[in-house]
Formats: C-alpha cells, structure tokens, sequence
C-alpha cells in the first residue's frame, strides 16, 4: 500500500471514528446513561479533538497531530463545563451562540501554532502564515469534498427511489451512527487530498485575489472616515448593530494588510500602491474601532448591559489591541510591515486569552447583564413595562435571580406597576400577555390615529378586524405609517376595507406596510364563522408590487379606494374548489 492510499485511509477511518464517537455520546445522553453535565463537556472535546486532528494530520504525522490536540480540546471542554455551571439546565449552553463563538476561537486560532510548532520546531511568522493560509484552504476543500459526496447520495438515492429502491431516507432514521461516520470519513479524505495536491490549491491565488481589495476596502473606510462628522453614526440602516458593521470593518482591514505585506520581505507585495495603502489602513485602523468602542458606549447608557454587548466589549478591546500595535508600527517609520508580521504573531493569542475569561466565572456576561438592568429599574431609568422579562430568563441562574428579586419588589406598594406585570406573564406565559390590556389600547388608539383608511367612513370594519393583530406587533404598524414615503409626507400604510369574499357575510380589508428597509408587506384580514382570520395576500400576475412600485400603490390606495371587480376565472367544483392560476 503506498503512502497516499494509507494516509487517505488513515485520515478516512479518523473521521469515521469521529462521526461514530459523537453518536455514542448523543445516544447515551438520549438514554439517560450520561448526564448533559458530562455530555456536554465530552461532546465537545471529541469534536474538537477530532476536528484539529483532521486539521493538523498532512503537515503532521497522525500521532503528532493527536497529541496536541489532545490538550486543546480537554482546555475548551473544561470552559464550556465552566460555563454551564451559570445555567441550571446545562442544554441551555447548546442556544447561547455566543459561548460556542468563543469556544471556536479557542479551539482554531491556536492551530497554526501548533502546526509549526509541531513541524518545524517553532513558531516564526512564515510558519505560522504558511499554516493558518494552508489549514483555510484544506478544510474548506474537505467541506466541499464532503458535500459534494453528499450530493451525489442525494442524487442516486432520487434515481433508484423511482423504482422504488430509496435507501436515504433509512440511513438517516434507522442508520444510526453511518450518517456522522460517513461524513467524517468523507471530510479525512477530502483533507488528504487537499494536503496531496497542496501545490495545485496554493494559498498564494487567495492572497493575490485579495489584494485587488485593497484600494475598494480603503475607498470605502476614507469615505466613511470623512462623511461620519456631516452624517453620524445614527444613519445606519435600522438593526443594524453600529457597533459590529465598525468591527467587521477594521477586521477586513487588518486582514487585508496581512496579505499585503505576507509572510516576508520576499513575499510581500511589490506594488507601492498597495504599499502605501496597507500603511494608511494600519494608521486609519484604531479610528474604526474607536468608534465602535463609542457607539457601543452609547448603546450600553441608553440600555444597559446585556450578554451580545460585553461580547462586544471584548472584541473591541481585542480590536484595540490590534488598533494601537497598527498604528505604533506606521509611526515608527521604516520596517513597520516587519513590525506588522510581530504584531500579528503575537496578537492572536490575546483573543484567545479573551475568549477563554469570557467562558471563565471572571467575565461572567449573564451576570453583569442581570445586575445592570435590575440597577437601571432599582434608578428609575426602566419603568416596569419596559423590563425585558424575557431576556431575563435567558440568562440563567443570574436571569432567575433577578426575576425573583424583581417578584419581593412586586410586594411592595410603590411597585404595583411591577406588580401587574409580572402577573401579567405568569397569566399569559408568552410574550403577547407581557403587554397589559390598557397597553394594548393604547397602541390601537396611536395605530387607528396615523393609518389611512379607505373608504374613509369604514371605522367599525377596521376597528373589528384589528382584534386579530397581536399588542405586541401593533408598534411595527405604528412604525411602518409613521415612517413616510420617500419624497414627502404620505403616511407608509393603508387599510383597505372591501367585500372581497363574497362567499362570506360582512366585508374584509387588505393592509399594505412599508417595511423600513424599504420593501411592502401585505396582510389580509376576514371574518370566517365570526372569527378575525389573517389570510396571505396574492396577485394575479404572480407578483405583488413592491419597493417604488408598492409605495406608489399606497399612495394610489390613499387618495382613492380601489374598484371592485370579479376575478376573470372559473374553478372546478371539487375538493373545496380547483382552480388554474394566470
């Protein structure tokens, strides 16, 4: 056997055995012979052990590889135990994305380390760039690879179910473990390969296709350096964090110029263009990143601490680490890319130190969280209405603390407001019986002021049909009319009353929304056996208008009602009626 064929063998029955590891454990779990606090912590070392095994076997022997996994994956288990101890059901860690954020940084970051360490002894930047730019490359051949394999499963199992020999469908029911173990006997090939063919799937034609990113990416950060003094940090488009788009900004850039500058001075591009862009994005990096540390401030004195916020805060310090060693190496004149490739060797391991305290009891974000919204309803600056009850309960122990230091609050009299609301979503159980009756009012009251109705004297239709929209998205219509329509004053709604089902008594409406990022949301609204039922709404020619055209027609649909006129088709008489679409 040569050594092609054993290696793929090798890496194939790996990736089998990683597959068939992780079902033991779910099965256990499923069975009750392992409990989710050890299920938990031993999930996640056997995939990632087996998942930097993979990654590291072609620059490095198996065995090699293993043996530094071994303590990579046992550190990333411990934390992720670590950080269940906040919860008291442990699954409640499997919906929390950020702790598994973390626990990703941790268990990749280090690989290039480890994989010149393991080869050539040390950890120069070469090396470590070499590594990181090769591992990229292999696995996201070897997900393609596994992928693609996938597919073509799909596919034969499609031609042979039509003469009714399928076999997907009981794989994936009665397989077992032969799904997880085929796909990771499929990815330890798909990486064999890739290492084989290292010199076809060269990193280098990534790193040369980048740098024609370059100038776009510094275009667009002087233009937004420039324009944010006359526009502001406030014109970013609704949801969006400000925040994150400043981060996801200043990690483009320092991507960016690691590729400029490479690996050395030989490698390093020789375009002074892109020379002197690399060293204008090293200086201009601490500007985006100081404003995401501002805008984040902000954010946290208008609402206060929650787990996606002090999520935030580390990565900007992370950022900030990068920022000021950028900008210290630009201003130290000649030998800054040298300076740059320092920075980069040693910059990865602080966002690793962050992670790991953010899985810690020493950044503890569910509690920080909780005593920030308890200390911003103990001052006045959230009334009871406003608490976000909710969230609370995703916080784990710390969340559940504060729900019952806010239900001794509720005791007292000056709390009644508190008092209510809380008997409120115990009554209810879900997020519509969070908002009280008189709220609800409320917001039809703000709603039926600012929508446009047509015909304008239809108020007991419209007044009846609204009973079927939640309070809880009552304020998204309010917003929705609130917001004009592009190029004057036209409210951004219309409710529309008509008898459009003329099998049924009474009369039905037809609502249109603008949505703020612009498109036209359309709901429909009857009385079926006495009850206010929401249907879809559809058009004839298949598409409904939206964007200029759905704005135009809100506006048409305010200065007049529409005419009525019967439907230009007949349906079959069977199975509730059958018809055929123009």
């Amino acid at each position: 056997m040569d050594i092609l064929t054993l290696r793929r063998g090798l890496l194939a029955l790996t990736g089998a055995v990683a597959g068939l590891s992780l079902w033991m454990l779910e099965d256990a779990a499923l069975r009750g012979s392992l409990t989710e606090r050890l299920h938990l912590p031993l999930s996640t070392f056997a995939l990632v052990f087996f998942g930097a095994v993979l990654a590291m076997a072609g620059p490095l022997r198996l065995r090699r590889a293993a043996a530094l996994a071994a303590p990579l994956a046992a550190l990333v288990a411990v934390l992720i135990a670590l950080v269940a101890l906040r919860y008291e059901m442990p699954a409640a860690v499997r919906m929390q994305g950020l702790h598994w954020i973390a626990g990703f940084l941790i268990a990749t970051l280090p690989l290039p380390y480890l994989t010149a360490l393991g080869s050539t002894g040390g950890t120069a930047y070469p090396a470590l760039f070499t590594a990181s730019w090769q591992l990229a490359v292999r696995a996201t051949a070897g997900l393609i690879f596994a992928g693609l394999v996938w597919a073509v499963i799909w596919l034969a199992d499609a031609a042979l179910g039509l003469v009714g020999l399928g076999f997907l469908d009981w794989v994936m029911i009665e397989g077992g473990p032969l799904p997880g173990m085929a796909t990771g006997a499929m990815l330890g090939v798909g990486l064999a390969v890739a290492w084989e063919l290292s010199d076809l799937l060269s990193p280098q034609v990534i790193l040369r296709l980048l740098r024609l990113l370059v100038l776009p990416v510094l275009t667009v950060m002087i233009l937004f350096l420039v324009a944010l003094p006359m526009r502001g940090l406030s014109q970013l488009p609704g949801g969006v964090s400000a925040t994150g788009v400043l981060l996801a900004l200043a990690v483009a850039v320092a991507g960016l110029i690691a590729v400029v500058i490479d690996q050395s001075p030989e490698e390093e591009s020789g375009s002074p263009v892109l020379q002197i862009a690399a060293r204008v994005m090293a200086g201009l990096l601490p500007l985006p990143v100081a404003l995401a540390g501002i805008a984040l401030a902000e954010r946290v004195g208008q609402h206060g601490w929650t787990p996606e916020r002090v999520f935030a805060a580390l990565a900007v310090l992370a950022a900030a680490g990068y920022g000021l060693a950028y900008l210290a190496a630009v201003l130290r004149g000649a030998g800054w890319a040298m300076r740059l490739r320092r920075a980069n060797r040693a910059l990865p391991p602080l966002v690793v130190l962050l992670a790991a305290l953010w899985l810690t009891p020493l950044i503890n974000a569910e509690a920080i969280s909780a005593r920030s919204q308890m200390a911003r309803y103990d001052g006045g600056a959230v009334p009871a209405q406003d608490l976000d009850l909710a969230a609370l309960e995703r916080w784990g122990k710390s969340g559940q603390a504060a729900l019952a230091r806010l239900a001794e609050l509720a005791a007292a009299p000056e709390h009644a407001a508190l008092a209510q609301r809380l008997a409120a979503r115990a009554a209810g159980g879900e997020a519509g019986a969070l908002v009280m009756a008189e709220d609800a009012e409320a917001l039809l009251s703000d709603l039926r002021a600012v929508m446009p109705l047509q015909p304008p004297g239809a108020t007991a239709t419209r007044d009846l049909l609204l009973r079927a929209i939640p309070a809880v998205e009552l304020q998204s219509w309010i917003d929705a009319c609130r917001t004009p329509l592009p190029g004057g004053d036209r409210a951004g709604c219309i409710f529309v009353v008509a008898d459009l089902w003329t099998a049924e008594p009474g009369e039905e409406a037809l609502v249109l929304l603008r949505e703020p990022a612009g498109f036209v949301r359309y709901e429909g609204l009857g009385m079926v056996a006495g009850e206010v039922q929401r249907r879809s709404v559809g058009a004839l020619t298949g598409m409904l208008p939206d964007r200029a055209e759905g704005e135009a027609l809100i506006a048409a649909l305010q200065d007049a009602p529409a005419a009525l006129q019967p439907a230009p088709m007949n349906l079959l008489g069977v199975a509730g009626g059958l018809l055929l679409l123009p």
